[in-house]
C-alpha cells in the first residue's frame, strides 16, 4: 500500500512538472533542441590549426602541384595532452582539431589518398593525430570536435567552394568520393563528436558536391555543425568576421546558415528575431594578431610576441559570449607539435581574467515577467552586468533596459539593448547603487530570465 502511494505521488509530481513545462512553451517562439542547448552552455571552445604552412612558409595551396612533400611533416615533440591542458586553463568546454586544412594533408592515416601522416617521418608513419587529440579530449573532460572542411584541397587542386580545378589528378566525381571517404573515416572511427566544422560551408549535390547531409545524418546526427549542410538539425552560423565581434543585436534565430568563406567581412549576419530556424552564431578569432602569419591561425618562427593583450582578449570575450554567441579561440601549434610557451602563458592569463572578472557577482537572481529586481544588502559601485534568458523556451525579449537606484533614491538607466538570448554582457560607467532592476520593454512571450547578475567595479 505504501509503495503504491509512493508511486502515485511520484507520478503526480512528474505530471505537475510536465504541465508547468508545457505552460512555459509558446508555439510562436522558436526553441533550440537539447544538443543546441548543451552547445550554448559550453560557451568557450578552442580551434587547433596544424598543417604544412608550419613547416614551409613559402607554400601557397593555390599554386597547384607545389605542395610540400610528406617528409616535411615531422613534429619532434608532439603532445596533444599539452594542447588540451592549455585549453583547460582557458576554461574551454570543447575543442576542435583542424584534421585537414587547405593543403589537403591529413592528420590521420586516411585511406582516401597518400598525402597524410601515414607517409611522414613522425612516428615512422604509424601515428594518428586525430586519435591522440580525441584521447586527450576525453582525458581532460573537454568535448571533441573536428574541422572537416570539404571546400579546398591543394593536393588535389580543389578550390572554394569545393570545385576541382583544371589539371587536377582527379575528376569532380572522384573528389566527391574522396570527401565521402574521409568524412566517413573521421565520423566513424573516433566516437561521437560535439561539433564538426565546415570552413566555407558545403557544396550541395545540386551544385556538383557530395551528399554531405545524408552522411552527417547517418554518422554524426547529434553533432553541432558550423556552416554545415542546409537541413541538418543542429546548425550554427558564422558571425561575419574573425575578430571575435558578433553583431549587436545577434539573434540565435536565422533564415538559414551562411556559406561565406570565413575571410570576407559580411554584413547582415545578425539573425532575425522572427526568423524560423534556431541557428546561433559562433565567433571565431585568433590569439595572435590578424596581421601575423596566415592571419594568426598558424605558427611562424619569431612571432611569439604577436599576441593580443589580456585586455584585448577580454573585449573579444565580451563581444562574443557577451553577445549571444559562443567564443572559439584559434590556437597555433608550432613545428615541435606543441602550443608555444608564450601562447600557453597568455591563454592561462586570459582564462584567469575571465574568472576574476565574471566569476563572482555582487548579487544575482532569476525571474519571470517584465521586471526582475535585485536588491543589494548595502550600496555597491558596479560597472557591468550579465543577463541570460532560459533559452530552452526561446528568445523572448525584444527590447530591454536596466535601471539603477542610487543612494538618494533617484533612478538612472544603466544600459539597454535588444536581444538577450543565452548571454548578454553590458558594461557602463561605474555607479553606486542600492538596487537594480531589469525592465523588459518589448517581448514576444513572457520573459523567463535564467540569470541576472551585477559585478563590482574595480578600484
Amino acid at each position: 500500500m505504501k509503495r503504491s502511494q509512493c508511486f502515485f505521488h511520484l507520478m503526480l509530481f512528474a505530471a505537475i512538472l510536465l504541465l508547468l513545462s508545457c505552460a512555459e512553451k509558446d508555439e510562436h517562439v522558436v526553441c533550440p533542441n537539447a544538443k543546441q542547448l548543451a552547445w550554448a552552455d559550453a560557451e568557450i571552445g578552442v580551434l587547433f590549426h596544424f598543417d604544412m604552412p608550419v613547416f614551409d612558409d613559402t607554400y601557397n595551396f593555390r599554386r597547384w602541384g607545389t605542395h610540400p612533400a610528406t617528409t616535411a611533416f615531422n613534429p619532434s615533440a608532439l603532445n596533444t595532452d599539452q594542447w588540451l591542458e592549455t585549453a583547460q586553463s582557458l576554461g574551454a568546454k570543447y575543442a576542435v582539431l583542424v584534421a585537414k586544412h587547405c593543403s589537403g594533408f591529413s592528420l590521420w592515416p586516411t585511406e582516401a589518398h597518400e598525402y597524410s601522416v601515414k607517409n611522414c617521418p613522425w612516428k615512422d608513419g604509424k601515428g594518428d593525430i586525430v586519435a591522440d587529440f580525441i584521447a586527450s579530449c576525453r582525458k581532460y573532460g573537454i568535448k571533441p570536435g573536428i574541422y572537416a572542411s570539404t571546400t579546398a584541397n591543394g593536393y588535389l587542386y580543389v578550390d572554394n567552394p569545393g570545385l576541382v580545378q583544371t589539371g587536377s589528378p582527379v575528376t569532380q566525381q572522384e573528389y566527391n568520393a574522396i570527401v565521402v571517404k574521409q568524412l566517413t573515416e573521421l565520423w566513424s572511427n573516433y566516437g561521437d563528436l560535439f561539433e564538426i566544422w565546415f570552413d566555407g560551408g558545403v557544396l550541395s549535390p545540386k551544385e556538383g558536391g557530395a551528399d554531405v547531409l545524408a552522411l552527417v545524418q547517418k554518422l554524426q546526427p547529434d553533432a553541432i555543425a558550423f556552416q554545415g549542410p542546409y537541413g541538418h538539425r543542429n546548425l550554427i552560423r558564422w558571425v561575419g568576421n574573425e575578430i571575435g565581434t558578433a553583431p549587436d543585436p545577434c539573434w540565435a534565430t536565422a533564415d538559414s546558415t551562411t556559406n561565406s568563406d570565413g575571410v570576407r567581412v559580411v554584413t547582415g549576419l545578425n539573425g532575425r528575431a522572427d526568423a524560423p530556424f534556431w541557428c546561433p552564431g559562433e565567433s571565431d578569432f585568433t590569439l595572435r594578431f590578424n596581421r601575423s602569419y596566415q592571419g594568426g591561425w598558424f605558427w611562424h618562427e619569431g612571432q611569439d610576441n604577436l599576441m593580443f593583450s589580456v585586455d584585448e582578449l577580454m573585449k573579444k570575450y565580451e563581444t562574443s559570449v557577451g553577445r549571444n554567441t559562443n567564443m572559439l579561440l584559434g590556437i597555433v601549434i608550432d613545428d615541435r607539435g606543441l602550443v608555444p610557451d608564450a601562447d600557453v602563458k597568455r591563454i592561462a592569463e586570459f582564462g584567469h581574467a575571465i574568472q576574476e572578472r565574471y566569476g563572482t557577482p555582487v548579487v544575482h537572481t532569476s525571474g519571470k515577467g517584465d521586471i526582475v529586481s535585485l536588491n543589494l544588502k548595502q550600496p555597491k559601485t558596479i560597472d557591468r552586468l550579465v543577463l541570460q534568458e532560459n533559452i530552452k523556451y526561446g528568445e523572448r525579449v525584444l527590447k530591454w533596459h536596466v535601471e539603477g537606484t542610487l543612494a538618494n533614491g533617484s533612478v538612472v538607466t544603466l544600459c539597454s539593448g535588444e536581444n538577450i538570448g543565452h548571454k548578454r554582457i553590458s558594461s557602463f560607467e561605474p555607479v553606486e547603487v542600492k538596487a537594480v532592476r531589469l525592465v523588459v520593454d518589448e517581448q514576444k512571450a513572457k520573459p523567463i530570465i535564467r540569470h541576472f547578475a551585477v559585478f563590482e567595479a574595480k578600484r
